[in-house]
């Protein structure tokens, strides 16, 4: 964890732990034009009790410490499974109804004038259906198979595990290229500037499923199956 003094500049907290500038965003602390002050002098200058702000600025840099040390590529395969099990495929099964009538709306209404957006619907539907299929055929099949052969490896159970492996990366790189497509035709996730409130919700909600799903899929490709690969 980091050593914070009330003696540091603002600006230098702000780069050691950068949640940090939430918290002086939130009390009106400058950590940017005039951040290269202490933080002691910076508090005061906003009436604040100097020790209770640095008590919040260590809370976070004690919360950051403690994500670092839940990193999922430090898991064991059990628990990481778990973990894309629980954050990943539950939260798709969850986003993708929801946001389905959004974009079904928005392609409705405004498809005429932006006709890019019946590309983003059809888009959205392929990656629907492919994601949903591609995760349970993981949590029903390939997952137990891949615990099953980390746990007591033979060589015909490997051999039975790589396609398996070969089609999922496959099917990744299928859904990056939709990912791709999206984030081009949307102008990076940019509404335009007369887009209405559930346009830009639209476009806020796939910027965040195509974060996850990077994430989802990093964690997939580069860190269970090069484990797999690696006891291959």
């Amino acid at each position: 964890m980091s050593t914070i003094t009330l003696d540091q500049h603002v600006s230098d907290i702000v780069t050691v732990i950068p949640q940090s500038a939430d918290l002086f965003r939130t009390l009106r602390i400058d950590y940017c034009c005039g951040g290269k002050i202490p933080l002691q002098e910076a508090a005061v200058q906003r009436g604040l009790e100097p020790e209770e702000v640095l008590r919040q600025v260590r809370q976070i840099d004690e919360k950051q410490e403690y994500r670092q040390s839940l990193e999922p590529s430090s898991f064991g395969e059990k628990t990481l499974i778990a973990y894309i099990q629980e954050k990943y495929h539950a939260g798709l099964r969850e986003e993708l109804p929801l946001l389905a009538p959004y974009i079904t709306k928005v392609a409705r209404v405004h498809g005429e004038h932006h006709p890019h957006l019946l590309r983003v619907q059809e888009i959205f539907k392929l990656l629907r259906a492919e994601l949903i299929d591609h995760t349970d055929d993981e949590d029903e099949n390939v997952f137990p198979l891949i615990l099953d052969y980390m746990q007591e490896p033979t060589p015909a159970k490997k051999e039975h595990l790589k396609p398996h492996v070969t089609e999922l990366e496959n099917e990744h790189d299928n859904a990056g290229r939709l990912l791709h497509e999206l984030r081009e035709i949307t102008d990076n996730f940019t509404p335009p500037a007369e887009a209405c409130g559930t346009y830009r919700l639209v476009y806020a909600r796939l910027e965040q499923f195509e974060k996850e799903t990077f994430e989802h899929v990093h964690l997939e490709n580069n860190v269970l199956f090069d484990r797999v690969r690696a006891a291959i």
